[in-house]
């Protein structure tokens, strides 16, 4: 999923990396929410300045999955896995793809859900409090000199200086990690087969028609480096499985577009009826707004309504774009009748709602690139069509 980077060598990239504003939360008083189903997450996280959405949506539906796995219901029992253990492994398995592939590939700090799928079935996970890869003077993630670093170095190892690779450029990899991140306490690392959930279960979805329905694709994003696939679906399924799912106690991976000015800071996300949505200005403004702004928070607000053709056009046209992951849950409705998604961001405790949002259906609709759910959580009829049992 494509992120961006405060750091000026990284701006070309795309996922909030920004600390939302400190700013006394604005609640949008034309919004009442009733909560019809909600099924457990752990704590809202901080990914602060680095390109991780991807990382921190995915962990904590992990985190989901084995409390409904394990029954859990205790919160403080709840398990809590680190993020940069994960970013860490990525970096690494990126560096060596990216150099196999002479650098023509995306090595920055943005990926999507297969990633964190490889990387525990690969190496396990392992709890927050047994590493925080946060060795290099801060308390929250700010990764723009990390990220640099490893470009610089891949991209020398790329160039080939010697006409033949030596055997020991990935130990410099390592190297640079073991500075930033810390060194990995193999003892505290929790093998796949341990965690209580079958990483082989997770499926992915997406709907374009541009390809088959059907069909298992590789989703089409400078991010999806490990070239994970979806099934490509029609959009009505498509939607039926975050329903079916979050009815059924489980929850989704989400991964879309958030450039929309209905995408506010205050927790809200709905398709406004605009003819031009897209914001512009800093990467704050693109992605929550600007700070001093009145919020687009009108619960009476037309909203486009959307099609297989109109999310289409969008995809193509590039109005909408990989931005950014977060961890679906739950589903709401306003005081007139209207369902929203309740949606964990990982931008820290912040906006009307904690760190949580309030996804409009049309949002969805239109602006869900991907997910990745439980196969449990998918119809059966939609299995079968797919051939997965």
């Amino acid at each position: 999923m494509k992120k961006i980077i405060v750091s000026v060598v990284l701006a070309a990239l795309a996922c909030t990396v920004m600390a939302q504003p400190k700013k006394a939360a604005v609640v949008p008083e034309d919004y009442q929410f009733t909560t019809v189903k909600a099924n457990p997450v752990t704590s809202v996280k901080n990914q602060y300045r680095s390109g991780t959405c991807w990382c921190f949506s995915t962990l904590s539906f992990l985190e989901s999955e084995i409390i409904k796995a394990k029954g859990i219901k205790d919160p403080a029992q709840y398990p809590d896995f680190s993020e940069m253990f994960v970013i860490r492994k990525s970096y690494y398995d990126r560096a060596i793809k990216y150099v196999r592939l002479d650098g023509h590939m995306n090595y920055a700090a943005g990926s999507d859900f297969g990633d964190v799928l490889d990387v525990a079935k690969t190496y396990g996970l392992i709890g927050q409090q047994d590493y925080s890869g946060l060795q290099y003077g801060y308390d929250l993630p700010v990764q723009g000199e990390l990220d640099a670093v490893l470009k610089g170095y891949v991209d020398a190892v790329v160039k080939n200086p010697n006409k033949k690779l030596t055997k020991v450029w990935p130990k410099g990899v390592e190297g640079i990690l073991d500075a930033y991140t810390g060194v990995i306490p193999q003892d505290k690392v929790i093998p796949a087969s341990e965690l209580g959930i079958n990483l082989d279960d997770y499926i992915g979805f997406t709907s374009y028609t541009h390809n088959p329905y059907y069909t298992e694709v590789v989703m089409e994003v400078c991010d999806n480096w490990r070239w994970s696939k979806s099934w490509n679906i029609p959009l009505d399924e498509f939607m039926s499985i975050m329903d079916y799912a979050v009815n059924n106690g489980y929850t989704v991976a989400w991964g879309g577009d958030v450039s929309e000015t209905g995408f506010t800071r205050t927790g809200l996300a709905i398709m406004l009826d605009d003819a031009d949505k897209a914001t512009t200005g800093s990467d704050q403004e693109r992605w929550v707004g600007k700070a001093d702004e009145k919020p687009a928070d009108k619960a009476a607000v037309k909203e486009m309504e959307i099609t297989a053709q109109i999310r289409q056009e969008m995809y193509d046209d590039k109005s909408s774009t990989d931005d950014h992951g977060m961890h679906l849950y739950g589903i709401a409705k306003d005081q007139n009748g209207k369902k929203y998604y309740m949606i964990k961001n990982s931008w820290g405790v912040t906006g009307a709602y904690e760190g949580h949002w309030y996804m409009s259906e049309n949002f969805a609709k239109a602006k869900t690139l991907n997910i990745l759910v439980n196969k449990k959580a998918v119809p059966k009829e939609i299995l079968k069509k797919i051939g997965i049992k």
